[in-house]
C-alpha cells in the first residue's frame, strides 16, 4: 500500500473518531439541565467546554476532508500559497496542512 493510500486510511479512521466525538457531545448538550440552580450552573459551564471541543472537533473534521480531496486530486503536499512541496515533517505533525512553513509564517 502506498504512503498516500495508508495516510487516507488514517485519514478517514481519524474522520470517523471526530464524527463519534461530535455525536457524543450533541447528545449531552441536549439533556436536560437540573432543576438545582447550582447545578445548572455547573452544567451551564460544562456545556460551554463541549461545544467549543465540539467546534474544535468539526473544525479539524473539514480539514481533514480537504486533506482528503488533495490527496484525491494529486495535490496533497503542495502549498497552496506556494506550489512548493510542504516539507514530509511537517505533514507528518500536521496532515491536513495546506501551506508550507514559509507561507504559514
Amino acid at each position: 500500500m502506498s504512503d498516500l493510500a495508508n495516510l487516507r486510511k488514517n485519514l478517514i479512521a481519524r474522520l470517523e473518531e471526530l464524527g463519534h466525538r461530535v455525536d457524543v457531545f450533541e447528545s449531552g448538550l441536549r439533556e436536560p439541565l437540573d432543576a438545582d440552580f447550582a447545578e445548572q450552573a455547573t452544567q451551564m459551564e460544562g456545556a460551554e467546554v463541549a461545544s467549543a471541543l465540539e467546534h474544535s472537533a468539526i473544525l479539524e473534521a473539514q480539514h481533514i476532508k480537504a486533506a482528503i480531496a488533495r490527496i484525491d486530486a494529486g495535490s496533497y503536499g503542495e502549498c497552496t500559497k506556494c506550489g512548493s512541496d510542504i516539507n514530509p515533517a511537517r505533514l507528518e505533525v500536521l496532515p491536513y496542512a495546506t501551506e508550507c512553513v514559509k507561507c504559514a509564517a
